[in-house]
């Protein structure tokens, strides 16, 4: 997981008031980047870096509801503050449902503006805690050989070694020796720590487990 200051970018055409805003959110101890565009923005944002954007709704070009509709359609997480002096009830409305942090008027006030400012940043930091998660739990299971993905397959159905040997044409001795291998690649203490490690996964899982357990 990056330890990288999050950044707040501020895109807003108005160049009085980004400035204004950069310079309150810097005044406050925030990291942050003005942009005069959407467009600008996309050319100047660096992929997966940490942080959140307080977003104009209405600019020339591409709006902030259509920035806000790339994120989701890239699969962009990167969470959005709108600010704008034009709003109304079904801009916000749509803005929220489609997962903004919040939908400030101009002209804004310090304490609703940082308190949605540490929200976004907060969402973004549990997104990727999230993320780093799932990546190393993937990291492991790719050193699984092909064998052991099939005894896993097996344990996580709540299989019995035995079973498990007969479905993979392998002594019990040996499902038994790659079980143990699978544990301690997967870096699991239990069966049950299997289970929860493959359903982060995403591995198909049957509807209603076995709940027998090897003696």
């Amino acid at each position: 997981m990056s330890t990288a200051t999050p950044i707040v970018h501020v895109v807003d055409d108005d160049e009085s008031f980004r400035t204004a805003l950069m310079r309150l959110l810097q005044a406050a101890g925030f990291e942050v980047r003005g942009y005069a565009s959407a467009g600008d923005f996309l050319i100047a944002w660096p992929g997966d870096a940490a942080g959140c954007v307080l977003l104009d709704v209405n600019m020339p070009g591409p709006s902030g509801l259509d920035l806000q509709a790339a994120f989701a359609s890239h699969g962009i997480d990167l969470p959005i503050v709108f600010l704008t002096g034009h709003g109304d009830v079904p801009m916000s409305v749509r803005a929220m449902k489609a997962g903004a942090v919040d939908f400030l008027t101009k002209p804004v006030e310090r304490e609703p503006l940082f308190k949605a400012v540490r929200e976004a940043l907060a969402r973004d930091a549990r997104v990727r805690d999230a993320g780093g998660r799932l990546r190393e739990l993937r990291a492991l299971y790719d050193r699984l050989t092909p064998r052991e993905r099939e005894v896993l397959a097996g344990v996580i159905a709540g299989k019995l070694n035995k079973q498990i040997a007969a479905d993979i044409g392998a002594a019990e001795r040996t499902v038994k020796a790659h079980r143990a291998q699978v544990l301690e690649k997967l870096r699991a203490g239990s069966v049950a720590e299997l289970v929860r490690i493959a359903t982060e996964l995403g591995l198909v899982l049957p509807s209603k487990p076995s709940q027998r357990r090897d003696a």
